[in-house]
């Protein structure tokens, strides 16, 4: 089944690179779970818009020993399909799981009233993000929170020099998807620029308390296989989604370090690592 949504991107060919992410990125967010679970009431109601493989509900599970409920929203089955499964397995019947089918750039996403409501990496893929900031607010409880997670640093992987193709590749290949991600800002249904930050942006959407903190990502080399077929992973598609920006002797470079029959694939290597930081942008509702 196609997993395209309305930002043209088949979520669903990505599911085993979002589930490696999940479990490389657990160690960093347990503690952000933690953080924004403190203060809420017994047995809250959390709903995670956009979940993916099911991550950080997963995590949210793990940290709710009195019970809850956790509402999943993705617009694409097989994800959602993955992320019950995945939570439900970590709740072991201690938490209500709830999954619905919907899309943030519905202004009319249905789900129930939440204590807590993330959003990871999501807000950015609808064409007006202060709107899509607002339908989020709108599910939050009075007194209960919204917490996105946008922007921060992104993520390192590769050493310098390679032994193939010019140096500093990783970052011509961040280079090449910032411009795929401009242009794909530019062609959502109803695209609108947000001349202004995330924090300021969950004011205007009506919360107060607003903060940002950081989670840092820190694995560092030689990495574990895990983290060596992520990298894989990653370069590759950071390479599909921005190759009309990239040189040819870059696209061969990619070509020839995720190719598992050239001595230089980068799952030989040894010197792997992954360093980065999600920055976490949260208020409260009035």
């Amino acid at each position: 089944m196609s997993g395209h949504t309305h930002d043209d991107i088949d979520w669903a060919d990505r599911l085993t690179q979002l589930r490696m992410a999940d479990t490389l990125d657990a160690s960093a967010l347990t503690p952000v779970a933690r953080r924004l679970l403190a203060g809420l009431p017994e047995h809250p109601t959390i709903v995670d818009v956009g979940c993916g493989a099911g991550g950080m509900s997963v995590l949210f599970a793990r940290e709710l020993a009195r019970g809850g409920t956790l509402v999943l929203v993705d617009a694409t089955p097989k994800l959602l399909a993955e992320a019950e499964r995945a939570v439900a397995e970590a709740a072991a019947g201690s938490v209500e799981v709830v999954s619905l089918q919907g899309d943030l750039a519905d202004p009319g996403l249905a789900a129930p009233a939440a204590d807590l409501v993330w959003a990871s990496g999501v807000v950015h893929h609808v064409g007006d993000q202060q709107a899509a900031l607002r339908t989020l607010a709108g599910l939050v409880r009075p007194g209960g929170v919204l917490a996105i997670a946008e922007g921060g640093l992104e993520l390192r992987c590769l050493p310098w020099e390679l032994g193939v193709g010019r140096p500093g590749l990783e970052q011509r290949l961040h280079a090449a998807r910032a411009a795929w991600f401009t242009r794909m800002r530019a062609g959502l249904p109803g695209s609108v620029p947000m001349l202004y930050g995330w924090t300021r942006a969950l004011r205007e959407a009506g919360l107060s308390d607003v903060e940002s903190f950081g989670a840092l990502i820190d694995h560092p080399m030689p990495g574990s296989d895990l983290l060596r077929e992520y990298v894989v992973h990653r370069i590759g598609w950071l390479a599909d989604w921005a190759t009309e920006w990239l040189d040819p002797d870059d696209r061969a470079a990619v070509a020839t370090l995720t190719d598992p029959r050239s001595p230089h694939f980068l799952g030989h290597r040894d010197d792997l690592y992954l360093f980065g930081a999600k920055a976490i942008h949260s208020g409260r509702s009035r």
